[in-house]
């Protein structure tokens, strides 16, 4: 994979999350998530300009190359901008629309962000390991450990103190999952 190739993923992968966390934030008026929102978006800016930059270089690739990975890195742009906005409402504390608030009132999912304790059961061992997903139900969509981030992490996955956690499933399983992460 090509350095253009994983920036396009990268942008894909923001994106994604992005939108999981400011529906969260509407959902939840919280204000945390969406701030998050604004801090992923500049990501997205940053990686967005290095991707026109490397395709109007054109050491990579053809024109046509260069013009598809450009509409594609815009295209994934405007998915991060529209987040941004669904956060901005919560952000700005504008009130829905009441067919919209009632809409949102009867998600049963949640989406959590939560940082992995040095005492946690989860600290050192794999998503496999701990079997996360079929014991909560909840599924981890994305890791951030210190600047970096991991988006999709699978059963190899290590987990350690200080990792914030995103991850979304059914609200009833939400306080198991926050007993698994503060104490062993």
């Amino acid at each position: 994979m090509n350095q253009e190739d994983r920036l396009l993923l990268e942008m894909k992968n923001t994106s994604e999350l992005m939108l999981d966390l400011a529906y969260s934030a509407l959902i939840y008026r919280n204000r945390d998530m969406a701030k998050e929102v604004i801090e992923l978006e500049d990501r997205v800016d940053k990686l967005h300009e290095m991707l026109i930059r490397s395709a109007l270089s054109g050491e990579e690739q053809s024109y046509d190359r260069g013009l598809i990975i450009i509409k594609i890195s815009d295209s994934i742009e405007r998915i991060a901008d529209a987040a941004l906005d669904i956060a901005d409402v919560v952000l700005r504390d504008i009130d829905l629309h009441p067919v919209v608030r009632k809409s949102l009132d009867e998600a049963d999912v949640v989406m959590i962000k939560q940082r992995v304790e040095p005492k946690s059961i989860l600290h050192g061992k794999t998503l496999g390991d701990v079997k996360l997903a079929t014991e909560t139900g909840i599924w981890v969509i994305a890791i951030r450990r210190g600047n970096d981030w991991i988006y999709g992490p699978d059963e190899g996955t290590t987990i350690s103190a200080g990792d914030i956690l995103y991850a979304r499933g059914p609200d009833d399983s939400e306080k198991k999952l926050y007993s698994w992460i503060k104490a062993k």
